[in-house]
């Protein structure tokens, strides 16, 4: 199982030095890879109507393709996870353009994690609907693939229109798309498309029994499970080193192959400190 990081989004900052010691300490602590979350907007709690949510307008969250885009040229190795992107408020062809270019300047180090989101008011402001973003995310997928692939091509769809036109620079691989979720249209749709699932649950029974319904739905789609991916996390706060190991060997049971630990919400800290919580999780789970 290769062990990560998640990008601690509200507490990191915006200081372009601080980020870079934290993005080139996390790759000299041996992590394999880099969560990031992905939200555009924050509502305001005390607009009409109200709002409550697991975050609001005061929480900072990173653009995941530009964050990225400055990562890749301060790293070498690590690998660049969207946790997960909001594809379906996102217009399909830009996002395949913005995910290629990363994945040209980071030497495909960039797995796309993609989810429908459920926040309607960042749906209403992005002028997408809200509605049918699930149907829109499987041909989302589609055309991506292709425009990453293909050269001038037309696709007509339910929700795209493409006339002979292409994307340019392309990847040179496919970029990975593992689907975030556990609704069972999304179970399905990842098995029958993803390169790899990202449960929203922790290491119990409920997230065993999801992924052996994914199994189910690849084995009858003739897909094999020995190259799709698992991607966990772990939670630094409230743990300790014990609490940290028995959590992953669990994950590994389940069949977890990508395990990254949240350092943030457990108190202040500086980079200094996220880098001491990585570097602390890693040697308990290590013993």
């Amino acid at each position: 199982m290769q062990i990560g990081a998640v990008l601690p989004h509200n507490e990191i900052g915006t200081d372009p030095g601080a980020i870079t010691a934290y993005l080139q300490g996390v790759e000299e602590l041996g992590m394999t890879h880099l969560l990031i979350y992905d939200h555009v907007m924050g509502a305001d709690p005390d607009r009409p109507g109200g709002y409550r949510g697991p975050y609001d307008k005061d929480t900072a969250f990173h653009e995941p393709f530009t964050f990225f885009a400055f990562a890749a040229a301060v790293t070498t190795s690590i690998e660049l996870v969207t946790t997960v992107l909001i594809l379906p408020q996102r217009q399909t062809v830009l996002v395949a353009k913005q995910a290629a270019e990363v994945a040209l300047l980071s030497n495909n180090r960039l797995r796309l994690g993609v989810g429908t989101g459920w926040n309607e008011i960042e749906y209403q402001a992005l002028n997408e609907e809200f509605t049918n973003r699930g149907r829109r995310q499987e041909e989302q997928v589609e055309l991506m693939r292709t425009l990453w692939s293909s050269d001038a091509f037309s696709f007509e769809g339910r929700y795209h229109t493409i006339d002979q036109a292409s994307i340019n620079p392309r990847p040179t691989e496919l970029v990975p798309i593992w689907f975030g979720g556990s609704a069972p249209a999304l179970l399905e749709r990842c098995a029958r498309l993803g390169d790899g699932w990202m449960p929203l649950g922790g290491a119990n029974d409920k997230s065993a029994k999801l992924l052996d319904q994914i199994r189910t739905h690849r084995e009858a789609a003739g897909k094999s499970m020995d190259t799709f991916g698992v991607q966990a996390q772990a939670q630094w706060g409230g743990g300790n080193p014990e609490k940290w190991r028995t959590h992953a060997e669990r994950w590994t049971e389940i069949g977890a192959t990508h395990l990254a630990v949240a350092t943030h919400n457990a108190g202040p800290t500086d980079v200094d400190g996220h880098l001491a919580r990585i570097a602390e999780y890693r040697d308990a789970i290590a013993a």
